[in-house]
């Protein structure tokens, strides 16, 4: 089935997007081309765009799995090398040494070492020469591997033909050198409000929502939720020093929304939860949550918290529109004197058990019915998602199955099950994770971290269609998905771009 997914609209659009806050500039006035990269993100990838100077149309992006801390632009080829890294938390200083081809878009990671090198320099002596500033291999019994490094000199006679991890060791190989770690992101921001004064370092939308008159409101990083006119104009944002919100539910008069806000996860602080008035942002209201919390509008239209657990967000399943609270619970056994790790569910407890007046509150004291085992296979751990109920009652929610070494091909999945069943009605797997998932009558939209958005059949969960979310041509990634009217979607992204987006099919 071939469907038509166009983007109909797109708020927060400004230049350098594709960045959000960005963390190295490098220029070359001869080419005209600027390249920027992106701050790392826990959990995250870094992104690297390059630019036309004159008119800052993105030529191409990708995303980097390290921290960047240099990039040079060849002298004559249509090259641009990256050296990222990291310190990886126990002895070693990985990273890679890319290439990216400006004419096709591709990337190629150079170093042969399976951990790489962190990369802190790069200057192009000669077309065929390239110094490389690199950290020490580890740290192992070396205390001034933090401010000393290696600098070599690698040769080849062609470097738009140099092969995948073909950057030895040896080619690596050079005298011990100071290698301060220089922070490049104020000069960054510098070079960007130079070219462009409405440039705006937006990231990570959590959350969208569509009211009756048109407006659009989001959470995301550093703001606890702003709201956008019908005229594309913003209205109102409430910035947030912290995390930012997270999960909206917008009150039934639409006069205000609740906003569960994000708790860094360096603070011991407990996480807050906060109304705020939709005319122009005041905060109305203030909770404190005894625990994790994910805040969710149920079928009654009302606001609920349901726990999220110990395990953050691997924990933190957000069933929306549900006719009960729903949550992942892990009950501890007991036989005779021994007491077992315990069995995870799939829990609830019932919207009466709160009177409306109370809610949001979390359903302690609550009678909770533990519905059915969370993984339905034996075995094997199951980790939550976003989710939804459907009008009949099932639920259709996403997650990964847990495996020592991470995420396995295959380990991602979107399930539907009725809440009290054994075997699930239908799964879909995947090898990426999940960000968002809603559904109208028809089909279960599902975004992914690669930028994959799929549609499911509603009620056999076969693929209907596939794409990658590209904006103006380039890749975007969605982070936050809701189903507006059948066909008609809100999509927020990582680079902090709201879309209003409409499926039409089959088209023949």
């Amino acid at each position: 089935m071939t469907i038509s997914f166009r983007i109909d609209r797109i708020l927060g659009d400004r230049p350098f997007a594709e960045i959000g806050d960005p963390c190295l500039a490098v220029d070359d006035e001869g080419r005209g081309m600027l390249a920027v990269a992106g701050v790392h993100e826990f959990g995250s990838n870094a992104p690297v765009g390059v630019y036309d100077i004159d008119d800052l149309t993105c030529r191409a992006l990708f995303r980097a799995r390290y921290p960047v801390h240099a990039m040079a632009f060849h002298p004559r080829l249509p090259l641009l090398v990256v050296g990222t890294g990291n310190y990886d938390g126990g002895y070693f200083f990985e990273g890679e040494l890319l290439l990216l081809d400006l004419e096709t878009g591709s990337t190629t990671s150079l170093i042969e070492h399976e951990l790489g090198r962190q990369v802190l320099g790069l200057e192009w002596l000669s077309e065929q020469e390239l110094r490389v500033l690199m950290a020490p291999p580890d740290d192992w019994q070396n205390k001034a591997a933090w401010n000393e490094g290696h600098v070599a000199v690698v040769h080849r006679a062609d470097w738009r033909v140099v092969p995948p991890r073909s950057i030895t060791g040896y080619d690596l190989s050079g005298p011990r050198v100071a290698v301060p770690r220089t922070d490049h992101r104020e000069d960054a921001r510098q070079m960007l409000s130079g070219l462009s004064t409405n440039w705006d370092p937006r990231r990570n939308v959590r959350a969208v929502e569509e009211l009756s008159d048109g407006r659009v409101v989001a959470t995301l990083d550093g703001i606890q939720l702003e709201s956008w006119l019908p005229s594309g104009q913003r209205q109102w944002a409430v910035r947030d020093d912290d995390g930012g919100g997270r999960d909206i539910v917008i009150a039934p008069d639409e006069r205000s929304a609740w906003v569960g806000l994000v708790r860094p996860p360096w603070e011991e602080r407990a996480q807050a939860v906060v109304r705020l008035a939709l005319q122009d942002g005041v905060q109305l209201d203030h909770l404190t949550p005894v625990g994790a919390v994910s805040l969710v509008r149920c079928a009654d239209g009302l606001p609920a918290l349901a726990p999220a657990g110990r395990n953050g967000e691997r924990s933190r399943l957000r069933i929306r529109r549900g006719s009960r609270i729903y949550f992942r619970e892990t009950v501890s056994t007991t036989d005779g004197q021994k007491s077992g790790p315990g069995e995870t569910w799939l829990a609830a407890a019932d919207l009466g058990s709160i009177p409306a007046g109370e809610r949001p509150r979390e359903p302690r004291g609550a009678e909770v019915a533990h519905l059915c085992p969370y993984s339905w296979k034996p075995g094997e751990t199951h980790f939550a998602g976003p989710g939804v109920e459907t009008v009949d009652g099932d639920l259709i929610y996403a997650g990964t199955v847990y495996h020592g070494h991470g995420l396995q091909p295959g380990g991602s999945f979107v399930v539907r099950r009725m809440v009290a069943g054994d075997e699930p009605t239908w799964v879909f797997r995947t090898d990426q994770k999940a960000t968002d998932l809603d559904h109208d009558m028809e089909t279960v939209y599902v975004t992914y971290e690669d930028g994959e958005i799929v549609g499911l059949d509603l009620r056999d969960g076969n693929v209907r269609w596939r794409r990658h979310l590209t904006v103006a041509g380039v890749p975007a990634v969605a982070t936050a998905l809701t189903v507006t009217e059948p066909g008609r979607l809100l999509i927020g992204t990582t680079d902090g771009r709201l879309l209003n987006c409409s499926t039409v099919g089959p088209v023949r």
